[in-house]
């Protein structure tokens, strides 16, 4: 009997997302055995090569590329989880979103002190920055939110074991409050 495919990827974020994945420990070993990996920087699978069952998506989308691979993920994969506050909301990278784009190049590379070239990079290989951060559920949809910054390891394997058992994610009051 085949294995549930997961996917992992990271959008707009820090990665700390999948650090926590990582953080499970010595649990790992037994995800391994429970799951086969596809695109993700855990298997190092850069494309989809088949159907997954899960797909779990840090970070938010700033620019056209990260658009792109959240759609793919949201085709590729049956059920897609939002993980962190930066899928869920924006999280850091959405702190530009009060700003204009052209406001925040001109800062980066024409009024930073340590820019010698005083050039704003504009290449068709370059993705287009959007106007604002948005957060994963505005461009597709999500059908479940891990949230945290980062979600506790805990809650990423309990979540992960709960759907590979068919049961419901339990989300307790302690998991989504934050005082």
């Amino acid at each position: 009997m085949s294995k549930p495919v997961v996917a992992t990827a990271s959008l707009a974020g820090c990665f700390g997302c999948h650090m926590s994945l990582l953080d499970i420990d010595d649990r790992i070993l037994k995800l391994i055995e429970l799951v086969e990996f596809n695109k993700s920087p855990i298997d190092d699978i850069k494309t989809f090569t088949k159907q997954c069952d899960i797909g779990l998506i840090e970070g938010g989308c700033c620019n056209s590329e990260n658009v792109e691979n959240l759609r793919d993920f949201r085709k590729n994969c049956k059920i897609l989880i939002s993980v962190g506050e930066c899928a869920i909301m924006g999280g850091l990278p959405a702190m530009r979103n009060g700003i204009s784009v052209k406001e925040c190049l001109e800062e980066a590379y024409l009024n930073c002190p340590t820019v010698d070239d005083n050039i704003i990079p504009c290449d068709d290989e370059l993705p287009m920055i959007l106007d604002r951060v948005y957060p994963c559920h505005e461009i597709v949809k999500i059908d479940y939110y891990l949230p945290g910054c980062p979600p506790r390891a805990d809650l990423i394997w309990e979540a992960l074991v709960a759907l590979l058992e068919g049961r419901e994610l339990d989300l307790p009051y302690e998991v989504v409050k934050f005082d």
